[in-house]
């Protein structure tokens, strides 16, 4: 049967080779030398990154993800067993042969394989991309039939592996879910036509993009589709202009005197920061997508700025929890309940002496997304670094191994109970999907926070680690525990430096509680 497969397979290369087309001849070689390296998948990725919106870019990331290990897969795998002679060149015309011939085996087409996992994965994000993307894919694969440097059945067996690629990053990055958030609490927040009433600030320097984009910018977009808000724009620090904290101060005190709403755009630190004074003032907050990242507005279900304007207009809101790091005072070894492994509650501890907390505005720390201390912070950095050229999750895996190597655990007490960590997390309501690397939330009013944690004791648990980040099987890693809580107390945090929270590090002071403030938030949110 093999013997039959291999000569059908020549028959078709030697068809292939002999038949004539100059456009085929013109484009086909052209094509294929754009592809080497995948040169072309990362050109489309960034064209997409850049130009198009929150989708687009995910679709991107995915594609970049798949291409990657389908060429690892190939490369280095499949190839090196398999051991397939290429064809003889001379049926093919000279016109159409490659300046430089590979050195490779042939089966399977490396090309193919890149090209269909990248056309794949981005069409498991947006199919709408992957009707432009698909066929100049499949463009890529006859092209290296065309050119003399593969049979057509490496060509197919490629596409093959490159599709399962693409479908194999969903065992590490689900998608997000196509029906919207779970709407619990609709609240009431004013309608405010054409915008009267709502005073946006638009963080400029919140993510601007290495590329000139033609049309205006979020501001002016934001002015033009609600001409009676007031809109502050805020660029750098240095620039002269106004200050962020004192914009939102400003925006959101007016907000107050007026009856009206709190507009911000910008990334997750600025979204973070309008949270909390529009919190503080009882006003709602709308958030439209912009900046480097904006989990949030992705969570809300709020991916355009004219979804958005649409909910301000027609006085669509809901509530949405706050949560709230808070350092203390008098800290002791001994106090609140303890964590559980991932699904089982975690039991009040005994002879409990919760510490006195602190007050004061400034010493406080909400968020509306995460919080981290250990590595986490380090560990977002590095997989942010890499993820465009490598994608999400071949990025998240690589960054948890570089930062592994230097990591040392910390010696913490969480919920009065010793503990030694690489990482603890926070979220503001239940990510998924469970591991190290939580993408996004279907539920922000459950009043409950997701903690996760990456043990530091447990033997060998460095391997352990990067075994179950490679498999995919972190939920189930001896090193993960998980538990869903209203509280947390951290304390004996004297050497951990520093803690993150939306994207945004300070200083962690010796102890904290974490809390959650249910329903502290007014959101605009269209609904139905």
């Amino acid at each position: 049967m093999r013997q039959r497969i291999s000569e059908l397979d020549k028959r078709l290369f030697a068809r292939m080779a002999a038949r004539r087309s100059r456009p085929g001849d013109a484009v086909l070689p052209r094509l294929s030398r754009a592809a080497n390296h995948g040169r072309l998948w990362m050109a489309t990725a960034a064209g997409m990154a850049a130009l198009g919106g929150h989708r687009s870019g995910r679709a991107a990331m995915r594609g970049l993800g798949a291409l990657a290990i389908a060429s690892f897969t190939v490369n280095t795998l499949v190839k090196a067993g398999v051991r397939r002679q290429r064809p003889t060149i001379d049926e093919v015309p000279l016109g159409r042969r490659l300046s430089r011939q590979p050195r490779t085996w042939s089966f399977p087409s490396g090309h193919a394989a890149s090209a269909a996992a990248f056309a794949t994965g981005v069409a498991l994000e947006s199919p709408r991309h992957a009707a432009v993307v698909a066929p100049l894919a499949a463009a890529v694969g006859v092209s290296r039939v065309h050119v003399g440097v593969h049979y057509p059945g490496d060509v197919l067996a490629g596409w093959l592996l490159g599709a399962g690629a693409a479908v194999l990053t969903l065992r590490w990055w689900p998608r997000r879910p196509v029906v919207p958030p779970e709407i619990r609490h609709v609240a009431a927040a004013p309608a405010l036509a054409e915008g009267n009433g709502l005073f946006v600030v638009v963080n400029a320097a919140a993510g601007a993009s290495p590329v000139s984009l033609p049309g205006p910018g979020p501001a002016e977009r934001i002015a033009r589709l609600l001409p009676g808000a007031e809109v502050t724009e805020v660029g750098p620090a240095d620039d002269g202009g106004p200050d962020l904290a004192e914009a939102l101060d400003r925006a959101a005190r007016r907000a107050a005197e007026t009856g009206g709403a709190l507009g911000v755009c910008g990334g997750d630190g600025t979204v973070n920061a309008a949270a909390e004074r529009a919190a503080e003032r009882g006003v709602p907050l709308a958030v439209f997508p912009g900046g480097t990242l904006n989990h949030f507005a992705g969570d809300l279900a709020v991916h355009t700025t004219e979804e958005t304007v649409a909910a301000v207009e027609e006085g669509t809101a809901i509530r949405v929890d706050l949560a709230l790091a808070r350092p203390l005072t008098g800290a002791t070894d001994d106090g609140g309940p303890r964590t559980g492994r991932a699904g089982n509650p975690p039991e009040p501890a005994e002879g409990d002496d919760t510490p006195r907390e602190t007050d004061g505005h400034g010493a406080d720390y909400p968020f509306v997304n995460t919080f981290s201390i250990g590595m986490y912070p380090e560990l977002v950095a590095e997989r942010e670094r890499l993820e465009r050229r490598l994608g999400k999750w071949p990025a998240a895996v690589i960054s948890l191994f570089r930062v592994l190597r230097t990591s040392e655990p910390l010696d913490i007490r969480i919920n009065g109970r010793p503990h030694r960590v690489w990482l603890l997390f926070a979220g503001n309501g239940r990510y998924l999907p469970d591991g190290f690397a939580p993408v996004h939330r279907q539920a922000m009013d459950e009043g409950l926070l997701d903690v996760r944690t990456i043990d530091g004791d447990t033997p060998l648990a460095r391997t352990r680690l990067l075994g179950a980040a490679l498999l995919g099987t972190m939920s189930r890693s001896r090193v993960y525990t998980a538990a869903r809580l209203r509280r947390l107390e951290l304390s004996g945090l004297e050497g951990v430096g520093t803690l993150a929270r939306d994207g945004e590090t300070a200083p962690a002071p010796a102890a904290l509680v974490v809390e959650k403030r249910p329903g502290a938030l007014v959101v605009y949110r269209p609904i139905g």
